[in-house]
This record gives C-alpha cells, structure tokens and sequence, in this order.
C-alpha cells in the first residue's frame, strides 16, 4: 500500500512511459495494483486473525477498503498535487482491480475441499 500510496502522488514530470504506445495502459496499471493489492490484503487478513475471519468477509473487507482507498487518492491527488490530477476511470480501474482480485480468489478457493500442497 506503501508503493501504490507513492505512486500515486509522486510526480513524474519528464518521465517518458509506454502510455504513447497503447492508449489508456495506465488504467491496466491501476487496474493489476489493485488487484495484487486486493488478493495480498486477503491473505494478511486471513495470517492477522489465523483463519478466525471468514474468506468471504475478508472478501468483502478488502474489497470496501480498497475502492475507499482508490477514490480517496484520486480526491488527494486532484485537490493537493501540482503535476496529477485525479480521474474518475482511474478510481473505476483501482475498483475493478479489487473486485476482480476478490472474484479471482473466491473462484480458486471455492472447492469446498482443502488445497493439497505438495512439498
């Protein structure tokens, strides 16, 4: 969350990135942070409480934090930096990101039996 955090509000004056390549790749960008951020959160979540929290309401947790925390940088970024700006579809990538991390994880751990590890 740290790096995310930072990547938001730094400014990247004369940094020249791929977006000149593919059009609107920022928005993939926000889209997989949120994801990894999303599916890592539910696992800290699940490790803090050693599995007393249910995988669905760690869904739902991370989820809700996650789309809060998107929409308040983007607030943070259009009211109190000089070279970003926030973005409506920027806040909508960060929100899909989590929800799609969230759908991605339930669908692996939905077999109601247990994952075998080979070791």
């Amino acid at each position: 969350m740290v790096f995310i955090t930072f990547s938001s509000l730094y400014s990247f004056k004369g940094f020249k990135g791929s977006s000149d390549f593919i059009p609107h790749a920022d928005k993939l960008v926000h889209f997989i942070f949120y994801f990894v951020a999303c599916v890592l959160g539910v696992f800290f979540i699940r490790e803090l409480t050693r599995g007393s929290v249910r995988l669905k309401k760690a869904f739902v947790i991370m989820v809700v934090a996650m789309v809060v925390f998107g929409v308040i940088i983007e607030v943070i970024q259009h009211e109190f930096t000089l070279n970003r700006e926030g973005d409506f579809f920027d806040a909508l990538a960060n929100s899909l990101g989590a929800i799609s991390g969230a759908g991605v994880l339930n669908y692996v751990f939905s077999n109601r039996q247990a994952l075998k590890w080979k070791i």
